[in-house]
């Protein structure tokens, strides 16, 4: 399968009562340096929990806009990509159909999915919708995360195409068993052999099994 792909990048920025972020992006054209970093020119303001070698990339499903479009009629015009503050966007891949390492060669570049991606309280001030993050992660409806697995010049005239699939985790798997099901050690084992699984996703869930214990995500819902 081939997947025409929309491309963005963004800068740092400051906002209101929030930390600076570089989720406001713009669509860029013609050909991109794609390093194991991320798209020349792309910024991540807290690199602890953004960016890096295994979140090198974001992409949201562009068909997920009209669900919140239909969700929150008052911000409609708010839900056009690059909102989430994607890398890239495409029609036809979702959480259902992408799995955990799948491999997509994307113009002289190779791509793998790590992770779903985590949504963070900064969304809630960016949509100006108190409960933006969690809404996104009770719905399954979050995108995902890509390693660069090999660098080279991209562009938004090369679909994605996938090269290898690794796993039978779909990205909308991870989320279910991350974020909601109770305790379910058989279940994170499923997770932990999915391969290219990032390391803090790995880390996460091997932490429960040690524990029995599962996380407490609210300050990275809610900021507290």
């Amino acid at each position: 399968m081939h997947y025409p792909v929309n491309v963005f990048t963004g800068k740092i920025r400051d906002y209101d009562g929030s930390r600076p972020s570089a989720i406001a992006k713009v669509q860029v054209d013609g050909e991109l340096t794609l390093t194991e970093l991320g798209l020349a020119g792309d910024e991540q303001a807290e690199k602890k929990i953004h960016g890096g070698p295994e979140r090198a990339l974001c992409h949201y499903p562009r068909e997920h806009y009209q669900h919140w479009a239909r969700e929150f009629p008052e911000q409609a015009d708010l839900f056009v990509a690059p909102a989430f503050g994607e890398n890239l966007s495409t029609d036809g891949m979702t959480e259902q159909n992408v799995f955990i390492g799948d491999i997509f060669r994307w113009g002289d570049a190779l791509i793998q999915v790590t992770q779903p991606r985590s949504p963070c309280f900064k969304l809630n001030y960016h949509f100006g919708i108190s409960d933006m993050s969690a809404q996104l992660q009770t719905a399954g409806k979050t995108g995902w995360l890509y390693r660069v697995i090999l660098a080279g010049q991209v562009s938004a005239d090369a679909p994605l195409e996938l090269a290898s699939r690794l796993s039978d985790v779909s990205v909308y798997d991870a989320c279910a068993i991350a974020w909601h099901m109770p305790f379910d050690d058989e279940q994170y084992r499923r997770l932990l052999s999915a391969a290219g699984l990032s390391t803090s996703w790995t880390r996460t869930m091997q932490k429960r099994r040690i524990s029995a214990q599962i996380e407490d995500n609210s300050r990275r819902l809610w900021g507290k």
